[in-house]
């Protein structure tokens, strides 16, 4: 869960900065490295509905 979210602050940060000072932008292989870190966490994604408690019971 905290990867999860440390991932998701990268992206923010990533889509906030940018502008005119060259340093803020992002290189292709950054880029692409942000890229491969959504789709990952994408694809470990849980629906909340999915979730049990300890009794194996879906959570309301």
């Amino acid at each position: 869960m905290r990867r999860g979210a440390a991932i998701a602050g990268l992206l923010v940060v990533a889509a906030c900065s940018g502008g005119d000072d060259p340093s803020t932008v992002l290189s292709p292989n950054e880029d692409r490295q942000l890229n491969r870190a959504a789709e990952m966490l994408d694809a470990n994604s849980v629906a909340l509905e999915d979730v049990t408690d300890n009794i194996g019971d879906p959570r309301p």
